[in-house]
């Protein structure tokens, strides 16, 4: 079956056959390709499932993803679908750029960081930063977000800002935690 098959159907809140997929890539590298140019598919729920895959396996492959890293600071992180920036979003800090393309990083998370969806919201600052413990000078807007997070009546945010401080104040030496392992405390090695 084809891989673009395994993405397409259901709708925003399912996630197809994304798991089959992650696993016929996991035993196939080579189907990295197909799943850089899904990312651009014109179904734009098999292009958010593309990402999903792809971020997902930066964490545990960054190599196998490394050479298609500019989908993330290219069109689509611009798009209008939440689910397709906050893919974007989460992917940004698995990666290190160069200067020119860390700026247009840094501006897609500034933008992101004011997106009216919660979750894209909350994954920017998160994301932003993670930049900042490599980048102090990004200290400054990361602090006035985190302000902006605590006086918001949303929890989600809040709860956000509190993870952040944490973070920021024990030092997580810039490495990235899932949300369930900063929640129980954990890091993954």
């Amino acid at each position: 079956m084809r891989v673009r098959e395994l993405l397409s159907g259901g709708d925003r809140r399912s996630i197809a056959d994304s798991n089959r997929v992650r696993a016929l890539v996991e035993g196939d590298p080579s189907l990295v390709e197909v799943l850089a140019a899904l990312a651009g598919d014109e179904d734009w729920l098999v292009a958010q499932r593309a990402l999903d895959l792809l971020e997902k396996l930066a964490h545990d492959h960054p190599a196998w993803i490394e050479p298609h890293k500019q989908i993330f600071i290219g069109p689509l992180a611009a798009s209008d679908k939440w689910e397709v920036r906050l893919q974007i979003v989460r992917a940004l800090p698995l990666f290190r750029w160069p200067p020119a393309q860390q700026r247009r990083v840094e501006a897609i998370l500034l933008e992101n960081v004011s997106f009216p969806q919660t979750f894209v919201r909350a994954w920017a600052l998160d994301s932003l930063a993670s930049f900042a413990e490599r980048k102090p000078k990004l200290g400054a807007a990361v602090q006035e977000h985190l302000r902006e997070f605590e006086a918001s009546p949303s929890k989600a945010l809040q709860a956000r800002a509190r993870n952040i401080r944490a973070r920021l104040a024990t030092g997580a030496g810039g490495k990235r935690t899932s949300t369930s392992e900063r929640a129980s405390g954990r890091r993954r090695r």
